[in-house]
């Protein structure tokens, strides 16, 4: 349904517009509030929490531990909700942003069931234009996108979708009232984090269980034990030095790589190291261990040896099994890497096939089921999309923004993605946004940690632009330039650029490739950020 304007209709007029109202955005309507300004957020959902709120397919939880997935403004917020376990499921934190949401008294400012369909900056008065998907228009002088990095599903994949008889759903779009699997014939499609999760949640429940699985993936067991008052207590005890602590690591978690030099280490050493983080169940394996295995394919093929030889061993070393699931033609840590729980046991059970979509790729779906290359038809009754996102770009692209002259963001970037620190485009003046390209918050960081901190930078941003007397915030060509040049020297040093996934755009045809998120490290980007607001904004043109 197209966005229409009615011209009888009166013109909402704000101070500032804030898309979304998940983690990012609560926390800039609450920001900007503080801030006197008059401001409104915009949500297509009916509830808040963005990804928790739309992500509630079987299995969906955290895999950031609970003590660093948090909001660090306050201290008091922090010690009073409790977490029940070091990886929550999903409807623990829909629930939890649903108490902040109440907390901080932010529905009144919220618009619920609301699409922004399009964002028109006019030249003339500096300020923004935006229609509803409902027709209301709304004026702002700042536009804030929060709409997350991975909130734009890749819903029409295949030939035939529509002629299914069955069912079928998208994990990112999964009913609030759920979708009954028991004694069903389903098929999932895709095997990524989301995937994993679904997988091996639904294996003991249904009739029949296929796996399409195309790219296998790296895996890290979880841990994840509960959490009671003493647990907790222990961690508010720690609020302020795990407060500093993510805000200066790689990955904004509260582990580093601190193992050393794998030079430096023996065999055995390594192999100590590697087996620790291992039994730890979190994402430390990937991002704690040795940072050389982003770097150096010789340390990359050892790491990647590592995690095999666990595979193999749970998969009982089934050659068939061994070939469909685990990866070869990359290294870990290249891709996303789930946690999981007991998921490669799943294809060892009588009711769970997996079909290898290298072998024989899916070609179209018809009203019976899946068909694969070879002519065979697989017959289901469910099927479920786990294929991904648009992500970084595809929130932003697949709203209508218009910059200045009118210039098309959808068109720029079909040609190159480009931001300046991920938080603002040269030619779209007065338009911030969280979560986008070219910054960690675009894959490699614990999201929490490095939304707050994109949030408190564009309000100091906004601030300082108000207490100068400016109107108008935008980056220079030069500095966009410089950040972007920067960006792929550090991204063509790792072997990120190397592979084929998500982080390089390369799951959308025709999306230009370019790693999506900055690769230098969650400190040294926050270290940046910060030199540009102490030295006066020098990056950014104000008017």
């Amino acid at each position: 349904m197209a966005a229409y304007s009615n011209p009888n209709a009166p013109v909402t007029r704000l101070d500032a517009v804030v898309i979304g109202a998940g983690v990012a955005g609560l926390y800039q309507l609450h920001k900007l509030r503080e801030l006197g300004l008059n401001v409104r957020a915009y949500e297509t959902g009916s509830g808040v929490g963005g990804t928790w709120y739309w992500n509630r397919y079987p299995g969906a939880r955290f895999d950031s531990q609970a003590e660093i997935y948090q909001y660090w403004f306050s201290e008091d917020l922090y010690k009073a909700w409790k977490p029940t376990e070091r990886f929550p499921a999903q409807p623990e934190t829909e629930g939890w942003l649903n108490w902040v949401a109440d907390r901080l008294d932010l529905r009144k400012d919220i618009r619920f069931n609301a699409r922004i369909d399009s964002a028109h900056y006019d030249d003339a008065t500096g300020r923004w234009s935006l229609v509803t998907q409902q027709g209301e228009t709304i004026d702002t002088q700042y536009l804030v996108c929060c709409m997350g990095m991975l909130s734009a599903p890749l819903t029409n994949r295949f030939h035939g979708q529509a002629s299914f008889k069955g069912q079928i759903h998208h994990t990112a779009l999964w009913p609030k009232e759920g979708v009954d699997l028991k004694g069903k014939r389903v098929a999932v499609v895709g095997v990524g984090a989301t995937g994993i999760q679904v997988i091996q949640s639904i294996a003991p429940e249904v009739a029949e269980l296929k796996v399409f699985v195309r790219t296998p993936q790296y895996m890290i067991p979880m841990r994840n034990p509960k959490y009671g008052e003493k647990e907790w207590a222990d961690f508010a005890a720690r609020f302020h030095e795990l407060k500093a602590r993510v805000r200066g690591t790689f990955a904004g978690f509260d582990y580093d790589f601190d193992a050393g030099p794998w030079a430096d280490k023996t065999p055995a050493e390594r192999e100590a190291v590697l087996q620790g983080l291992w039994e730890d169940g979190s994402l430390s394996m990937w991002l704690a261990s040795f940072p050389e295995m982003f770097f150096d394919e010789s340390v990359s093929f050892e790491v990647s040896e590592f995690v095999r030889r666990k595979m193999r061993e749970r998969l009982g070393n089934d050659p068939a099994l061994c070939e469909l699931l685990i990866p070869t033609d990359y290294g870990f840590g290249t891709h996303r890497v789930p946690l999981e729980s007991g998921y490669l046991e799943v294809y060892l059970r009588d009711n769970v096939e997996g079909v290898n979509c290298r072998a024989t790729p899916i070609e179209r779906i018809v009203p019976e089921g899946i068909q694969t290359s070879d002519g065979k038809v697989h017959e289901v009754d469910v099927i479920i999309l786990a294929v991904g996102f648009d992500a970084g770009s595809g929130a932003l692209t697949r709203m209508d923004i218009r910059g200045r002259g009118g210039r098309s963001l959808k068109q720029e970037w079909s040609k190159e993605i480009r931001t300046a620190m991920g938080m603002q485009i040269h030619g779209y003046p007065n338009l911030f946004s969280t979560a986008s390209p070219l910054a960690p918050t675009a894959a490699l960081c614990n999201m929490p940690t490095c939304l707050q901190a994109q949030v408190e930078w564009v309000t100091d941003c906004i601030a300082y632009a108000r207490a100068t007397g400016k109107k108008v915030v935008e980056p220079t060509k030069e500095f966009e330039e410089s950040w972007v040049r920067h960006h792929d020297e550090v991204a063509n040093r790792t072997l990120l650029v190397k592979t084929d996934s998500w982080y390089m755009g390369s799951n959308v045809d025709g999306k230009p490739r370019r790693l999506l998120s900055y690769a230098g490290g969650v400190g040294n980007y926050h270290r940046q950020c910060d030199e540009q607001a102490a030295m006066g904004y020098p990056g950014f043109a104000m008017r």
